[in-house]
């Protein structure tokens, strides 16, 4: 009896930026429409942010807006997952894993890499330039260097004016 050789899988990292939603999209009609049978397994990575490190440095009335904070983080999340979706739906595409972890998407995108022994990591590019990148780190730039697979980051064309 034939077995069917195991699929590598793709991870792609989302949020609620349309840079990602457009990196999500350009990787489903290169890679997955209208292909009957996709290399690939797809796997949806987004990080949602620890309430803590939303709010910044304690102090008073902390602990009682903590859980407020956390919660429409979990909202947040939830839309993000459910716009992803959305867009798989568009294309057709239906068997997707979506996964939500909280942390930094550094490290969250990174360790679902290894988790799931991704042979591809797509992420999207949001355009910064050097200083704001150099202030605020580059999810894109860490995961090249960090993640241990292939990784391709998408960048949304700029729009002429």
């Amino acid at each position: 009896m034939a077995t069917t050789p195991e699929r590598q899988v793709m991870v792609v990292a989302i949020d609620e930026s349309e840079h990602s939603a457009y990196a999500l999209n350009w990787t489903l009609c290169h890679f997955f429409t209208p292909m009957p049978s996709p290399l690939f397994k797809l796997v949806l990575v987004h990080a949602k942010p620890y309430a803590t490190s939303a709010l910044g440095i304690p102090g008073p009335g902390f602990a009682e807006v903590l859980p407020i904070v956390d919660g429409d983080l979990k909202k947040k999340a939830a839309k993000v997952v459910e716009k992803a979706k959305e867009i798989c739906h568009k294309k057709s595409v239906t068997d997707v894993e979506v996964e939500v972890t909280e942390g930094d998407p550094r490290n969250v995108i990174c360790e679902a890499v290894d988790k799931h022994h991704a042979s591809l990591l797509v992420v999207g590019s949001h355009g910064y330039g050097a200083i704001k990148r150099a202030v605020l780190g580059s999810v894109s730039d860490y995961c090249a260097h960090h993640a241990p697979c292939t990784v391709m980051i998408v960048k949304k064309p700029k729009t002429k004016h």
